[in-house]
């Protein structure tokens, strides 16, 4: 799509302001709810409520339009049509002081659905929150910072460089040490877990964001560029379109992944997400849904075409084992909320691995179905924390479906969606990944086909266990008989609360596919769904500057590059893809039906004792349990490593450094000691002898100097006959 644009389009110059007030407005709320939300009426709930309400109307007006065009190659960019922000270019070095650098909106298909889907969640999430957090001590305290998160990920989406990115990427962070750390300061019942939650969130993610800042500076030393289009151009001239990679390409695309394990809490750094269940659950919504890890993947998808292949295998391979290790864990827990976690860390390693196997679209794809129902499953469990007055351990629940129906009926709509039961909308994006990942293992040869086919085995497996351990979840919390008071006497949540959860149910069911539309191609394959035929896998050849050149330059130039997508959509979906499809939509299915009936087999219909499962299991049962120790691993090592050779430091600090520099303090004391004595002694002495001298031998000549003439003319007489002697004695 091109600027000007054709006749009759909605999109124009002024569409970037449009675009800008969707963040610009949470942001103004957050500014006036810090400063004088405490004085508003009802403490400003509804500001930060009604300027998300008015942003997700924008948003998902332009995303509306966006279709209505139905262009693939669709892109706004201030970079290309000649507008942005240019900072850092006053100095003499070419360019600016440091080499200059600009900011700008990049609005493609991916980056307006994914804003549209932002603003839409956290606007129900700021609803859901005026009724979860009524009563909170903090409460206009909590409505300031959740606008600022949710500002953050609305730029962060827009953005068209790294460097803006980054800068929203941290303001995240900072955000969710704030939110996930809210009940630390509660008025009424301060809660230290969730202070060292928030810490431990924060410093995880730290690691992943130096790995990224890392990866920035190695691309810009490079190529004097942050822009992503400006970096696809420069990586395929390069690489000769992806032929032969440099090492250090390679190793400055793994840094960057680095940034999306450690946001999108993938394996090893996935030990913090578990721990920010501590946060409000309207928080717990925002970072599973429509923030943070998200932003993970939506970063892996854009920087994918600047990791090489051996970069992609790791990605996909963390991305899968991922997916199976935290499935096993949430098989185990017993924390409403910690199960969500742990299937939210097993979800996102699913879209990671697929962007790793070149399925970017079908991986981004699950960013959006999974926001949906994970939003609607945590805020879900909010209302039944709610209703059970804050028991959290489903050992405690059972038999709620008929106390509150309406949870009940939403969170197993997106129980059954999370599973990939076919016509939810789970069920589409995973079985695009599946396809994706099996797509890759049959174009390759034999040599590397064992390695990519990891990826697959490992998210068929995943699948099974996330479909028993959320049907457990269902299973444990409301049906059957209640089994503690506070599920005897649970109730259910107000209006403001059950109608996000109805919102997000009905996104859960059609949001991969509008299926009543068209019921015959709803698993026939005979149509792709809504967002694969809007988003496309991205082709690094389209990005060659020659292509580029020959297509008319840099203003010709659409969301995927100088080269048509015909050709490459014609390829995309050959013979090797349909087979891939179909045989993965057969696996998703069995893999769903399979882990469905296991749960009802344990946990229904009690055919099998799940104690005297988890007693025959032993020790393994234990490691899973216990999340296979990795907390107490990293408190062993990491952290007491941390704190000892802090220790160290210190020590050497105040022993050695701190010695040096006292030691030579009291010499440099000691030398100025000897200094004033030898100044005072010597140097004083020799000039007061002096002056003292001169002082007596003056005061010995006054005593002669009387002023009385007699005086003088007898010392003169005198002088004279002294004079006489002595001259009378030369002469004899």
């Amino acid at each position: 799509m091109l600027i000007p644009p054709a006749e009759g389009s909605p999109f124009g110059p002024a569409t970037y302001l449009w675009l800008l007030a969707v963040p610009l407005l949470p942001l103004a709320a957050w500014m006036l709810q810090a400063t004088i939300g405490r004085f508003l009426p009802r403490q400003g709930d509804w500001l930060p409520t009604g300027a998300m309400a008015v942003a997700a109307a924008i948003a998902i007006y332009w995303c509306v339009q966006v279709f209505r065009l139905h262009d693939p190659d669709f892109l706004l960019s201030t970079a290309r049509d000649g507008y942005g922000w240019r900072f850092l270019y006053s100095g003499q070095a070419p360019g600016g002081a440091l080499g200059g650098f600009s900011g700008g909106i990049l609005y493609d298909n991916l980056a307006a659905i994914l804003l549209a889907m932002v603003a839409l969640v956290s606007f129900l999430v700021h609803l859901f929150s005026v009724g979860y957090m009524h009563g909170d001590s903090r409460y206009n305290v909590f409505f300031s910072n959740l606008p600022l998160f949710t500002f953050a990920m609305l730029a962060l989406v827009l953005s068209d460089n790294l460097l803006f990115f980054f800068v929203f990427w941290e303001i995240m962070g900072l955000c969710s040490y704030l939110l996930i750390g809210h009940l630390a300061l509660d008025k009424k019942e301060p809660r230290m877990s969730a202070a060292w939650a928030s810490l431990k969130a924060f410093m995880t993610t730290r690691i992943g964001d130096v790995a990224l800042f890392l990866g920035m500076c190695a691309v810009w030393a490079k190529f004097g560029t942050l822009s992503f289009h400006e970096l696809y151009s420069r990586v395929a001239e390069v690489t000769d379109n992806g032929q032969s990679w440099p090492l250090w390409l390679t190793v400055a695309g793994l840094l960057m992944f680095g940034g999306s394990v450690g946001k999108s809490a993938q394996f090893p750094l996935h030990v913090w997400l578990p721990d920010a269940m501590e946060g409000p659950t309207p928080v717990s919504a925002m970072i599973h849904a429509a923030t943070m890890v998200a932003a993970g993947v939506y970063l892996a998808g854009r920087v994918i075409l600047l990791c090489s292949p051996d970069a992609q295998l790791v990605m996909a391979c963390v991305g899968g084992f991922t997916a199976l290790f935290a499935a096993t864990i949430g098989m185990a827990a017993f924390d409403i909320k910690k199960v969500l976690a742990y299937s939210t860390i097993s979800q996102l390693g699913y879209m990671i691995c697929a962007i790793g196997v070149g399925g970017v679209a079908a991986g981004l794809f699950h960013v959006i179905t999974h926001a949906f129902f994970k939003a609607c499953l945590f805020l879900g469990s909010g209302s039944v924390i709610h209703g059970c007055h804050h028991e959290q351990d489903m050992r405690h629940m059972g038999g709620l479906r008929r106390r509150m129906k309406i949870t009940y009926l939403t969170m197993l709509v997106s129980t059954l969606a999370i599973a990939g039961v076919p016509l939810f909308a789970g069920f589409y994006s995973k079985d695009a990944i599946i396809a994706a990942t099996l797509e890759k293992k049959m174009t390759l040869g034999a040599g590397d086909a064992w390695l990519w086919a990891l990826p697959f085995f490992f998210l068929i497996l995943s699948a099974v266990l996330t479909a028993f351990y959320m049907f457990r979840l269902i299973h444990m919390t409301f049906h059957g008989q209640a089994r503690s008071h506070h599920a005897e006497h649970a109730h259910e949540s107000p209006a403001s609360m059950t109608i996000p959860l109805i919102v997000l149910a009905a996104l859960a069911i059609f949001g991969g596919r509008f299926w009543p539309a068209d019921p015959a191609h709803a698993l026939s394959g005979g149509r792709e769904p809504w967002f694969l035929e809007l988003v496309h896998d991205p082709k690094l050849e389209n990005w060659n500057p020659q292509a580029i050149e020959a297509a008319g330059g840099w203003s010709q130039v659409g969301a995927r590059g100088a080269v048509a997508h015909d050709a490459g959509h014609a390829e995309e979906h050959g013979a090797v893809a349909h087979a891939a499809h179909s045989q993965a939509m057969l696996f998703s299915i069995l893999a769903a039906g399979l882990g469905i009936l296991l749960s009802y087999v344990v946990y229904q219909w009690r055919l099998i004792d799940p104690a005297r499962v988890a007693r025959a299991l032993g020790g393994f049962y234990t490691l899973v349990y216990n999340k296979y120790g990795f907390d107490e691993l990293y408190h062993a090592t990491v952290i007491r490593g941390t704190m000892l050779w802090s220790q160290f430091l210190s020590a050497f600090d105040a022993r050695v450094i701190d010695g040096i520099a006292n030691g030579i303090g009291r010499l440099m004391s000691r030398v100025a000691g000897f200094s004033a004595a030898y100044d005072r002694v010597v140097v004083d002495g020799a000039v007061n002898w002096l002056a003292e001298s001169t002082s007596a031998a003056g005061q010995s000549l006054r005593r002669v100097q009387t002023g009385r003439i007699q005086q003088y003319a007898y010392f003169t007489f005198a002088g004279a006959v002294v004079l006489a002697v002595i001259v009378l004695l030369d002469l004899f």
